[in-house]
């Protein structure tokens, strides 16, 4: 991919979308917890890469239908286009002729329903790679499987005709001939440079009758495929009804197929819990809440817990007992499937300017990051294994993986502040802020997150009805009875439209304090209203700390005590930190220039007992105790990042990630200012674009890592035309030397060494620490109890034809 167009044309473009295509299929999706469940009602332990609840077939029943939700259709039923997404590569494993497929632990094997061998049979002076197929292997419309399907395939693939709309060539271009071999049924590939990954290619492999022309390769396979050589065909592509129909092939030669047909019916995630409720679906990946509702379902009729208003969207609410009951009948029907995806949630640290163009600075965030913190947050209440990935390039259990993070050190805060020191970055004393407050300046356009982080997973949670709080203030003990909007917490009260009435106002609803006629600084306000405004910023940081770990323990219950002392702590916060802003622009009554009314507000020094009250009782997280950590700065200038998260409902746990980094790197006077963006933009607006300094995503795990991860970690190069050529490395950092590395894994044919390579190449990418690897994705997959052989993959390539129901 690339930063900007430039004269690469068509395939540039469409390697960007193809990548934002795989990202807006699961790449970005919510990080899955089953926190709220307890340890009887989660699944039995599963095995960590996969869990599909495995049968013989002859266990199996022959013919029904599996309903399987899929986001979206797919665009394109040509895996080789950019618009190619995860809906297509399903459909093309369960039609089309793989090669080579995947075990449960990423090792590719020889596919032996269309291979007899596959191997290198030469080195020098060329690598040859001879392909026996399987004579009973046919496409559907009768005709063998030949050396001219691999040839078309090559011919559209390799890069020479650009009248082909392919989004990507890797490994087709190393190739020089393609021909048949010694009789039909073989071919002999002979590669013009050697081609460790020659197990990548030709899967899927697409009829000549699609690759054997553009108009044909770029148009006809959009939205059918007329032939098909695997154990489903595609029947049909519904555009109305959003559903793919796959059909049995009646001239599959391998085992027949369990299943008559598989629908994929598009059903977005928000609406997959109430599906499951009503038993219209068969197969689902789930977030969190339809995970935990499905759990719920299992406890004993009539308990209170068996339904509770934040246990997801599934069937109606407050229908009675009976609803409730039909409901958890349909739902015991499902179980959770749970493995680690082969995919791994990153920090990517941008380092195209500004501070973290310093790979000193870079290196410091790493070492301030307690990995094996946020590992657990995620996987631990999955019973899943809760480790920190060490490699880029390899998940956990592929043959080969070894942890590189070494290169970078593990969390160190003294070598994190003595890195920063080296690089300029150095605290005066003079500016401090209490360990993991966010006491940066709002980014451009960051709005709501300007004060800090908040998790705001729904919007109504962060707005509350107006007008004085009661037993409220006499919880907190602070002696303020005036009320706040909670509007304003992570908001610009201009922009939410309400109010502040109370003690601190004067104002009319609706409008933000107008800055004073001087600043605080000139306004004889640098004494006790200086602490006071610090003490009540302090206050609203505890609060909202807490805040946000009662509602982390709620997991959406409104009804729980955890979730009572969330909408408790976030108002306090909100108060608290409304009057700091009034304090600061001059609005508070009792500062000189404000206008106010000195009786109005009460006596300043009661307002600043009342404000070392309210930081007293604040509760402060764990680990955050030890006191303030002085700002470091440079040239006057405080170290700040923005930090950039989608603002989605399905990204909670992703945005809780990012608040416990930025809690992680305030402990060595880094602040972060947060701007939440929507989760369409977030992707080709920002990440792709360079638009921020740090933000969190995900990228796939592969069986080819020389191949597929070189253009994740490829040092940007100057296009023509003036733009930078990032291909995927939306980081921008990279070096010479990885490059090298990549490519001499890529060309070596000895597979140890060739890994050796890949080694040095990660421990390479982990020292620039452009990318800092957190954890593997956990993958929550809900099935009929009844179904076999389908759930969470894991990296195993599916076999469709042993999925199906248990007799």
């Amino acid at each position: 991919m690339t930063d900007h167009d430039h004269p690469s044309g068509r395939r540039a473009a469409g390697r960007r979308r193809r990548c934002a295509a795989f990202i807006a299929a699961g790449a970005l999706l919510p990080l899955p917890a089953l926190s709220g469940c307890s340890s009887d009602e989660r699944e039995a332990s599963v095995s960590a890469s996969q869990d599909i609840a495995p049968a013989p077939r002859g266990e199996l029943k022959n013919g029904g239908t599996l309903r399987w939700a899929i986001d979206a259709l797919p665009g394109t039923l040509n895996a080789f286009q950019s618009d190619a997404d995860a809906t297509t590569a399903r459909i093309a494993g369960a039609v089309l002729p793989s090669m080579f497929t995947l075990d449960g632990n990423g090792r590719p094997q020889r596919n032996a329903d269309y291979l007899d061998a596959a191997d290198v049979t030469a080195r020098d002076p060329k690598q040859i790679v001879t392909y026996k197929i399987n004579p009973k292997a046919r496409w559907s419309d009768g005709s063998a499987l030949t050396a001219a399907d691999f040839i078309a395939q090559w011919n559209a693939l390799r890069g020479k005709n650009n009248a082909f709309w392919t989004a990507r060539n890797a490994g087709y271009d190393r190739i020089g001939k393609v021909e048949q071999g010694a009789g039909a049924h073989e071919v002999k590939v002979t590669f013009a440079r050697p081609y460790a990954d020659w197990r990548s290619l030709f899967t899927p492999l697409y009829p000549r009758s699609v690759m054997g022309s553009p108009d044909a390769f770029n148009e006809d396979a959009r939205e059918q495929l007329k032939v098909g050589a695997g154990p489903f065909l595609v029947q049909k592509r519904d555009t109305e009804e959003g559903r793919v129909v796959l059909v049995r092939n009646p001239k599959w030669w391998g085992d027949r197929a369990k299943l008559k047909q598989i629908v994929l019916e598009s059903l977005p995630g928000d609406k997959r819990a109430a599906a499951l409720a009503d038993g219209s679906v068969d197969v689902a990946a789930v977030d969190q809440l339809a995970a935990k509702r499905v759990a719920s379902a299992r406890r004993p009729a009539g308990s209170a817990a068996s339904r509770k208003p934040g246990d997801g969207n599934a069937g109606p609410q407050g229908d009675g007992a009976k609803a409730d009951a039909a409901e958890n009948a349909v739902l015991r029907g499902y179980t959770i499937r749970k493995a680690l995806e082969p995919a791994y949630t990153q920090l990517a640290l941008n380092g195209a300017s500004g501070p973290l163009a310093d790979d000193r600075v870079r290196r410091a965030v790493g070492r301030a990051l307690d990995r094996q913190a946020l590992a657990d947050t995620v996987l631990k209440p999955l019973d899943l294994p809760s480790r920190p990935l060490g490699s880029h390039l390899l998940m956990a259990g592929q043959g080969g993986y070894e942890d590189h993070s070494d290169a970078l050190g593990g969390q160190d805060t003294g070598a994190a502040q003595a890195l920063l020191a080296d690089a300029g970055w150095k605290s005066d004393g003079s500016d401090r802020q209490q360990a993991g407050q966010n006491a940066g300046a709002p980014a451009p356009g960051a709005g709501r997150a300007a004060y800090g982080y908040s998790d705001g997973d729904d919007p109504s949670d962060d707005r509350y009805d107006g007008g004085p709080y009661g037993d409220e203030s006499a919880e907190d003990g602070s002696g303020d009875r005036g009320g706040y909007d909670e509007g304003a917490d992570d908001r610009n009260p201009a922009r939410s439209g309400r109010g502040h009435a109370g003690a601190f106002d004067g104002h009319g609803a609706g409008a933000r304090p107008a800055a004073a006629e001087a600043p605080l600084s000139f306004t004889g306000a640098v004494g006790s209203e200086v602490q006071q405004a610090a003490l009540l910023r302090q206050s609203a940081a505890f609060y909202k700390q807490a805040a946000a770990g009662e509602k982390d323990e709620a997991h959406g219950d409104t009804t729980s005590a955890a979730y009572a002392k969330y909408k408790r702590y976030k108002k306090r916060a909100a108060r608290a930190l409304g009057a700091a802003e009034r304090i600061e622009t001059g609005q508070a009554p009792h500062l000189p220039g404000s206008g106010g009314h000195p009786g109005s507000g009460g006596h300043p020094g009661a307002r600043h007992v009342a404000a070392e009250r309210s930081a007293a009782a604040a509760p402060q997280p764990a680990g955050d105790r030890a006191g303030h950590i002085a700002v470091v700065r440079k040239n006057g200038k405080p170290l700040t990042l923005r930090f950039v998260v989608p603002d989605g409902a399905g990204s909670v746990q992703l945005r809780t990630v990012g608040r416990r980094i930025s809690e992680m790197l305030g402990k060595i006077g880094i602040q972060t200012s947060v701007q939440r963006v929507s989760d369409a933009s977030y992707f080709q607006d920002h990440i792709a674009s360079g638009d921020y300094d740090l933000a969190l995503y995900s990228w796939p795990g592969t069986a080819y890592p020389a191949t597929d991860a070189r253009p994740i970690y490829a040092k940007p190069q100057p296009a023509p035309d003036g733009s930078l050529t990032v291909e995927q490395n939306y980081t921008r950092v990279g070096t010479d030397h990885i490059d090298q590395l990549f490519d001499q894994a890529a060309s070596e044919l000895d597979e140890g060494a060739a890994r050796t390579l890949v080694e040095q190449a990660d421990a390479r990418i982990w020292a620039a620490a452009g990318s800092i690897p957190l954890y593997q994705r956990p993958e929550l997959v809900a099935t009929k109890k009844t179904l076999a052989n389908v759930g969470a993959f894991g990296f195993a390539t599916p076999r469709f034809q042993d999925i199906g129901y248990t007799k």
